[in-house]
């Protein structure tokens, strides 16, 4: 398996509230975070940080023996101890007060991958030509899409895209969603935050994803394109590859 990842602050914002890990476990899984922050300065990354240092941290601990069961509930209980963490910290904080993040965890095997999903952070699928979001926002507009009201392309420029409906931090208790997944080889995986999904358009992720350039120039093509539509966002991309064994390493 090869990876690779990128975050940028963007054009905009004055600080980066958004963090993003790739981690090779000694188990043999590779696991990917993106998590995107929300409360402001200092708040926001703060969130952030700690959801990805806590879930790289909870799954340290799992191995190939684990049933597909066992690592759902192993991913889950990753997001969940984050979860307390975050809303322990923002509650006995007056700065941090009602901080929160989104979050997209990936856990990847050979021939599977176990996805955690929070938020309006995504993950793609890119298999045989054909590119598929495996997650579902978990935000205001895409409510309104679903219900009728506004089209996906009215919700690309809805005042209100930005307004999550379901956020790591902001409550005690908070439900996230759990997927197990099958992959082949040659497929690759992208977990990117907002910034980069709502700047460049599913076709242009495609055609970057599809492209001749290796994995971290993807990951740089991503993020510059991001940047060239505008950038208004902290942009953040993850990228596993499922290559063969002995091709391991950065893209």
């Amino acid at each position: 398996m090869k990876s690779a990842y990128l975050t940028d602050i963007g054009r905009i914002r004055p600080v980066n509230e958004d963090r993003v890990q790739v981690e090779s476990l000694q188990s043999g899984f590779y696991l990917a975070v993106v998590a995107d922050g929300m409360g402001g300065h200092q708040a926001g990354e703060t969130a952030s940080q700690t959801a990805v240092e806590q879930i790289i941290a909870s799954l340290q601990s799992v191995h190939k023996e684990m049933s597909i069961g066992q690592l759902e509930q192993s991913v889950k209980d990753a997001i969940l101890k984050a979860n307390h963490e975050i809303y322990t910290i923002a509650s006995s904080q007056d700065q941090l007060r009602g901080m929160g993040t989104t979050v997209d965890v990936v856990l990847a095997a050979d021939h599977f991958i176990i996805v955690g999903h929070i938020g309006d952070s995504r993950v793609y699928k890119l298999s045989e030509g054909n590119l598929r979001q495996l997650t579902e926002d978990h935000s205001f507009v895409n409510e309104l899409v679903k219900s009728g009201q506004i089209s996906s392309e009215e919700a690309i420029h809805h005042p209100r895209r930005n307004v999550v409906t379901r956020a790591l931090g902001t409550e005690p208790h908070v439900e996230p969603v759990i997927q197990h997944l099958y992959w082949n080889e040659e497929d690759i995986l992208l977990l990117c935050s907002d910034g980069l999904s709502n700047m460049v358009e599913s076709e242009d992720l495609l055609r970057i994803l599809a492209g001749e350039n290796n994995l971290e120039g993807k990951a740089r093509e991503l993020v510059r394109l991001a940047l060239e539509e505008g950038g208004d966002d902290n942009i953040s991309a993850a990228l596993l590859w499922n290559v063969p064994g002995d091709q391991e390493g950065k893209g």
